[in-house]
């Protein structure tokens, strides 16, 4: 994996998932290089120079799309708003819950990134579902050529994702191309759902992904037969939960086999792997809404899928990086041996021959990302070449 900070996992993580979503090299270094010193006094420490860092190079950007758009370049804004949405991201995403700047910056890149769709004239179309109080907001990508009623693979965050930072990825443009339609989601504990509605993350995730497959159901440009599911990171625990547990999910694929988080957490505690934010422990009270340590433990105790998995009765593709930091690359393999009556089950350890070895494939999402929309579109109808 790219390490810009040689002895900063995180921080070094943060920027490959930059990379990956539309980032460029150059603006990160004008960005970074003066947080190098900062960054070798480990995480948390730090963090908000890094968040200042980060504010400056999107003004800068945001300042540039101002100029674009009053010379009628709507595109070149676009973009440049674009990569503004996602510098904010990273840097509101690495932030502890009570520092109070993230608030507005979080608000300010929504609006960033709205914008840049507008300007752009992006096939990227905002929904809402209701749900609880509030809604679950979604990002929903048609593909270009698919039929009237196309197939639809919904996309679901980890834990610190958003919807705002997968949807730039390779996979958006790799799934559409196949003829398959994507719609990425702030499930509760993630994104919207946390930081505007306060909606936290539940360990039974049937909870909402049923309410959102009601609504799907209902769509007359989606084909009710052909919706996949697929989670990312700690989405690789919500995911075989909610296709286990809700049969009209067509198939599941996981990018990071996140089976027994519980462990996670414990090895955590005794300082195994590598954490994916800073103020770690902070945060993880925060997405589900844990009084303490103690309650936090007590939910995590139910977040395992031993016992879950042999109700999935569709296709299922487990992938790993082989040099996962986070997450055991062991989990794989139990998800994979565990999901005994899937008709189609397949196991993908992501080498160093294909690259993405990383949590994730963060180190190179290209060449993953087609081979899960590969299997995806194979799946529900979609075209390969």
């Amino acid at each position: 994996m790219f390490q810009y900070f040689p002895t900063n996992y995180v921080w070094s993580l943060a920027v490959c998932g930059a990379l990956e979503a539309g980032a460029k090299i150059g603006e990160i270094d004008e960005a970074c290089r003066p947080l190098l010193d900062v960054a070798r006094q480990g995480d948390d420490p730090g963090t908000e120079a890094f968040f200042h860092a980060w504010q400056s190079m999107a003004d800068k950007l945001i300042v540039l799309a101002e100029e674009d758009e009053a010379r009628g370049r709507r595109f070149s804004a676009g973009e440049k708003l674009q990569r503004a949405a996602l510098y904010l991201q990273t840097a509101e995403r690495l932030q502890a819950h009570g520092f109070a700047p993230r608030k507005a910056m979080y608000r300010q890149l929504l609006d960033c990134f709205q914008r840049a769709q507008v300007l752009m004239q992006s096939s990227c179309t905002r929904i809402e579902i209701p749900y609880a109080h509030a809604h679950i907001a979604g990002l929903l990508v048609r593909a270009p050529s698919a039929p009237a009623r196309s197939p639809l693979l919904v996309m679901l965050n980890g834990l610190d994702s958003t919807k705002e930072m997968i949807y730039p990825n390779a996979i958006t443009q790799q799934l559409t191309q196949r003829g398959i339609s994507v719609l990425y989601l702030d499930q509760p504990g993630s994104g919207e759902a946390l930081r505007l509605h306060g909606l936290a993350a539940v360990p039974e995730t049937e909870q909402w992904a049923t309410p959102v497959m009601d609504w799907l159901q209902q769509r007359g440009d989606i084909d009710p037969e052909r919706i996949g599911l697929a989670g990312v990171s700690l989405g690789g625990y919500y995911c075989p939960r909610a296709v286990a547990f809700e049969p009209r999910f067509a198939l599941g694929v996981v990018w990071g086999a996140n089976h027994d988080w519980r462990e996670v957490q414990k090895r955590r505690l005794r300082r195994e792997g590598e954490n994916p934010v800073p103020h770690y422990w902070e945060h993880v009270r925060w997405v589900f809404g844990a009084r303490d340590m103690d309650d936090f433990m007590a939910i995590a105790e139910r977040m395992h899928l031993d016992g879950v998995l042999d109700r999935v009765r569709v296709p299922f593709l487990v992938t790993h990086g082989e040099q996962d930091k986070q997450i055991p690359l062991e989990y794989a393999h139990r998800s994979y041996e565990q999901l005994v009556n899937s008709p189609d089950r397949e196991l993908k350890i992501f080498t160093e021959r294909e690259g993405g070895v990383h949590h994730v494939s963060l180190d190179n999402m290209a060449n993953a990302g087609a081979y899960i929309a590969d299997w995806v579109a194979e799946r529900l109808g979609g075209r390969t070449g």
